[in-house]
């Protein structure tokens, strides 16, 4: 039920076909961000290890790599920030864009070898700038992100990840923001367009904070087709935390509230929600060590998709954690165990 990340396990797990990326048909995807060092904050034994660490645990299928922190910075450029890992990177000249060849090679050993789906979180709590002034504005900062993050297409970009390139993008905006919108929409139009003529496929999430609606994603949320939201239920009243087991009409713990907005609201009706908690205690109020009965419930909605967690330092450091969820979300019962019909509505 465990996971480890042993690199042995991990070669008999790929030659058993054991791996997959994202699967928006599936109630079992499990999402951890990378890039922040939540955890360690240093050196040494705690500090976050390189990304293909962690994309070598079988138990995790998506990616998140945290953060784009600015759209449009110095030179024109964007900026990315990955804590103790930018410390092998250098930077372009004139800019504060990061070159990252050890960060390459991993995101293209993520996908290759390990099959997973990796993205580009785009905000984070030190994003500033507020969005764009302008619909064209926002319009030309998604060709520069594409350009930037997207596949190669040979036009002299400056690329962090030189021919490597993420499978998708993440709106994780932690106050309000302006023309965010038209910015998504032009990334899903650019994915879209390149997955039609090369067969890959590209994904945009966000991750909301639970309270409904999100303040800072409504935009999007309301007018771009996402292929998944990883909601944060934690740092809120609405969190896992706030779940009693068996009393739906009791909880706080509002996924019912984003299982609506996935059948009511969302442009793509096939969206997924997925449970967003803390890794570990240090990692967001409102940490749960045993999440079986949250995710059992949850998974009652028709829209459930597995579960996000916060990030992937807090869960190196709680032993068994990443394991114990994945070993939940593979136990779960067809059954209707908490009395609600399979469209995600209570039973009378």
């Amino acid at each position: 039920m465990f996971s480890t990340l042993s690199l042995a396990f991990t070669a008999l797990a790929a030659a058993n076909g054991a791996f997959a990326g994202f699967s928006s048909g599936s109630k079992r995807n499990v999402a951890v961000y990378w890039g922040q060092n939540s955890y360690g904050q240093g050196s040494g034994d705690l500090a976050q290890q390189r990304l293909s660490y962690y994309c070598a645990n079988t138990d995790i299928d998506i990616v998140p790599i945290a953060f784009l922190t600015v759209i449009n910075g110095q030179g024109g450029q964007p900026e990315i920030n990955f804590s103790n890992a930018g410390d092998r990177c250098s930077t372009f000249d004139g800019t504060s864009l990061l070159n990252c060849p050890e960060i390459a090679e991993d995101i293209t050993t993520c996908q290759s070898q390990y099959g997973k789906t990796v993205i580009l979180s785009i905000g984070g709590a030190t994003y500033s700038e507020g969005g764009f002034s302008s619909t064209d504005a926002a319009v030309a900062g998604a060709n520069k992100v594409w350009a930037t993050f997207g596949p190669d297409t040979g036009f002299g970009a400056l690329r962090p990840f030189g021919s490597a390139s993420v499978d998708g993008f993440d709106f994780d905006f932690e106050a309000s923001v302006s023309n965010m919108a038209p910015f998504a929409q032009q990334l899903r139009t650019l994915m879209d367009g390149a997955g039609s003529s090369s067969g890959r496929k590209f994904i945009l999430t966000a991750a909301p904070q639970c309270p409904y609606p999100d303040a800072a994603d409504k935009e999007i949320l309301e007018n771009v087709a996402m292929d998944a939201v990883m909601v944060q239920f934690y740092n809120n009243y609405c969190g896992v935390n706030s779940y009693v087991d068996g009393a739906a009409s009791q909880n706080n713990f509002n996924f019912n509230a984003w299982d609506n907005w996935a059948k009511t609201v969302s442009k793509n009706p096939e969206i997924k929600v997925l449970l967003g908690v803390p890794a570990n205690t240090g990692a967001g109020a409102g940490y749960v060590a045993d999440l079986n009965g949250v995710i059992s419930y949850s998974s009652q909605y028709s829209s459930f998709g597995g579960v996000m967690m916060w990030d992937a330092s807090q869960a190196e450091a709680n032993s068994g954690f990443v394991g114990g969820v994945k070993g939940d979300l593979g136990s779960l019962s067809r059954t209707m165990k908490y009395g609600f019909r399979n469209n995600g509505t209570a039973a009378a």
